[in-house]
């Protein structure tokens, strides 16, 4: 008698994959870096209404709407999850998600610690990845190279960064986004995501 095959037994589904983890680690460049790969992951472009920061792009780095806009998705139900991050609104749309789950393509969410503790809650089946910098020297000097903080704003985020870190162990994995070494750190984000589609026990998210 012929084994089945594999495949007739697990049924494969695509990720929901949450990358988060403090101010300054980092997460800006991996996403970056990710889409560079060409691989068959949708990233999801959060909106905000807040300003843009020198360099950032509508629609590629944030959704950048007025607050009026922002709080008619919040009553039109069109927000997977919204918060208010340091005075300002941030939401991920549900329908990037849905048509990205229809063509079978896994969904990157790029989200900070307050938004993945949302997501962990609605979305038990999310891939929770954690970043940290190496230290937090490296922290400290990659916020002061934004040169977009008051000193006031600053202090803000490092002692926000503090905490954040002992939720740590809320998350499926940590990964270090060491300085000059961020493809590295892409490499390793690949291989949870590589090794989670070889889970017999397959994790299956509906938005």
């Amino acid at each position: 008698m012929i084994a089945a095959s594999p495949y007739t037994l697990i049924e494969l589904h695509p990720l929901l994959v949450v990358v988060s983890g403090p101010s300054g680690v980092g997460k800006d460049s991996i996403i970056q870096a990710l889409k560079h790969r060409h691989l068959p992951l949708h990233v999801v472009v959060t909106s905000t209404n807040r300003e843009p920061r020198p360099n950032e792009v509508d629609g590629v780095d944030y959704h950048f709407v007025s607050t009026h806009r922002f709080e008619e998705m919040i009553h039109n139900d069109e927000l997977l999850e919204h918060a208010v991050v340091y005075g300002d609104y941030k939401g991920i749309p549900k329908r990037q998600i849905r048509d990205a789950f229809a063509t079978g393509k896994d969904v990157i969410l790029r989200v900070d610690v307050q938004g993945a503790a949302r997501l962990r809650q609605l979305f038990p089946e999310a891939v929770l990845i954690f970043l940290v910098p190496a230290n937090e020297d490296e922290l400290i000097q990659r916020l002061k190279a934004r040169h977009s903080e008051t000193p006031d704003s600053l202090q803000r985020r490092i002692e926000t960064a503090r905490q954040e870190m002992h939720q740590l162990t809320e998350f499926d994995y940590v990964v270090v986004n060491r300085d000059e070494q961020l493809q590295e750190a892409v490499d390793k984000i690949i291989a949870i995501i590589d090794a989670e589609h070889h889970r017999v026990i397959q994790r299956k998210v509906s938005v």
